[in-house]
């Protein structure tokens, strides 16, 4: 059985329920929270049974995901309360269309065995990316206090270093700067990425600093699930402060709007592990996991 949740009255209550379980709802939780804010990427939730659902998916409504070959556009966010019977939800093509190229993302690594069991039934390839999952100071203090345990956080703690305000300037990006983006992102680098980056700067707020030349420099955006991803440094302004200048902005605006501040860092990735604690980002106990599938 499948249950598509209809009306912002049914969404803010998952959306209540997920925040019980932060942090491995956190994927599912940032999705609905654009959902309920004009739900700009027309996504729909659908849930195994309601009111006490035990595994909830959040896709594009069908009419989004026309190019099967477009996994930025097909991307699902899963999250379960019992991993040894949501198969048979995710197996059903109502729920999931197995036939395109498509991503998974969840912050439940546990998941793995779920969908590798699938890849077998459904025939199709998988590879799980794993990276690790960080939560602002602020959004802790907010939405899971918990988090915070033992952890001796000043006012002060976390605020990067001045930059030169002479020669860089905090701006926004425009959908012309998305080349750019896609140029440095680890994910990116082909045309739907691009289609993708602009679609995210059309529709959520975003971070810049524009250099001497007027051009972007350094930057970050989020995408539609709430996650600050994307950041990036052009080569030549890279080891100066400035992405986590941008990003310390950026959280800090974000924050005053309510909305779920989160991102991710691969694990080999150590200069943006260390820029994220400096900034007191908290490692989460969980991962941020993403498969990309391809049919056989």
């Amino acid at each position: 059985m499948m249950f598509p949740l209809q009306g912002v009255q049914m969404l803010q209550t998952l959306e209540k329920s997920l925040r019980k379980s932060l942090p491995v709802s956190l994927k599912v939780y940032g999705a609905v929270f654009h959902m309920t804010h004009g739900n700009p990427f027309k996504l729909k939730a659908l849930v195994d049974k309601w009111p006490d659902f035990n595994a909830v998916v959040i896709r594009p409504e069908e009419q989004e995901m026309t190019d099967d070959l477009d996994h930025y556009t097909n991307t699902y966010q899963i999250y379960s309360k019992d991993l040894k019977n949501c198969q048979e939800f995710l197996s059903s093509p109502e729920v999931i269309n197995w036939k395109q190229h498509l991503q998974i993302q969840s912050s439940q690594s546990s998941l793995n065995e779920v969908i590798q069991n699938l890849a077998a039934m459904k025939s199709f390839k998988v590879k799980q990316t794993q990276c690790i999952l960080y939560m602002t100071p602020e959004m802790a203090k907010k939405l899971a206090p918990s988090l915070l345990d033992g952890k001796n956080l000043s006012p002060d703690d976390g605020k990067p270093t001045d930059i030169n305000q002479e020669m860089f300037r905090l701006s926004s990006l425009d959908v012309t700067h998305a080349a750019l983006v896609n140029k440095f992102w680890h994910f990116g680098g082909n045309e739907r990425s691009q289609r993708f980056i602009e679609r995210c700067i059309r529709n959520f707020p975003n971070k810049c600093l524009l250099g001497p030349e007027g051009t972007p420099v350094s930057w970050c955006l989020m995408d539609q699930t709430a996650e600050i991803r994307m950041a990036g440094t052009t080569p030549e302004y890279r080891a100066q402060g400035l992405v986590s200048y941008v990003i310390y902005h950026h959280t800090q605006a974000l924050d005053k709007l309510d909305f779920p501040i989160y991102s991710h860092t691969d694990k080999s990735n150590i200069i943006m592990q260390k820029m994220s604690l400096s900034l007191c980002h908290i490692p989460m106990p969980c991962d941020w996991n993403q498969w990309n599938c391809i049919p056989l």
